[in-house]
């Protein structure tokens, strides 16, 4: 407790730079995963190629990762693009699957409905196919958010910042206060992250909450 006390500067600022390594990439694969997962479900070829290709980039080990973006970018070891770059690449890999079986299941009577009333492909995959995507894609968001902030503590066995530098440090200098406040923090931070997921779901699916009041009402 005396550490932490006397660190909390130090503290703060590797929450920060965790917590920019970690979601930035989410927010990135999140973008480039919605095109891709509507393109893998447009075709089953294009399903069994898109989901493959992306599987593939997952079996890619995090650690060789990091070392051999800087390769291929052009940039230092130690810089803060190649995390972004390599999380991003593991949070496309797990949502790509996720956003494809999240539009597959959109029943076809709504989609049938909306192509019946006139709607565009583009027009109906914003306002009807990803909408009730939603649920499910919140749910491989939670598992890509977490994963990020745990791949990130893996960087920093090669000299990236983040909240995994206080597991390296605290080993080094035998700081076993370091150590546990760092695991601490991670797992506070993963949990924060969860949370607002879900209210976040919540928040983009008011139809969800409509649907379980009326089932209760109806089951008293």
């Amino acid at each position: 407790m005396t550490w932490v006390l006397g660190n909390l500067p130090l503290i703060g600022d590797l929450l920060v730079q965790h917590i920019v390594f970690s979601l930035v990439p989410v927010v990135i694969g999140l973008v480039l995963a919605i095109p891709l997962g509507w393109l893998a479900n447009r075709t089953p070829a294009g399903r069994t190629i898109v989901i493959n290709l992306s599987g593939l980039l997952y079996t890619i080990p995090s650690l060789a990762l990091f070392v051999f973006l800087p390769a291929v970018l052009g940039t230092s070891i130690l810089d803060p693009v190649n995390v972004i770059v390599a999380l991003s690449v593991y949070t496309v890999a797990l949502l790509v699957r996720t956003i494809a079986d999240a539009l597959s299941a959109v029943p076809d009577l709504v989609v049938n409905s909306a192509t019946a009333m006139g709607f565009t492909p583009v027009r109906r995959f914003v306002g009807v196919d990803l909408p009730l995507a939603v649920p499910v894609i919140v749910a491989g968001l939670r598992v890509a958010a977490v994963s990020s902030i745990s791949l990130v503590t893996v960087g920093s066995t090669v000299g990236f910042g983040g909240l995994g530098r206080m597991f390296t440090d605290g080993f080094q200098r035998v700081i076993t206060a370091e150590i546990i406040a760092g695991i601490v923090l991670v797992l506070a931070l993963a949990l924060v992250v969860d949370t607002l997921l879900v209210q976040g779901g919540k928040a983009l699916t008011p139809w969800q909450r409509a649907g379980q009041t009326a089932r209760r009402g109806a089951e008293a």
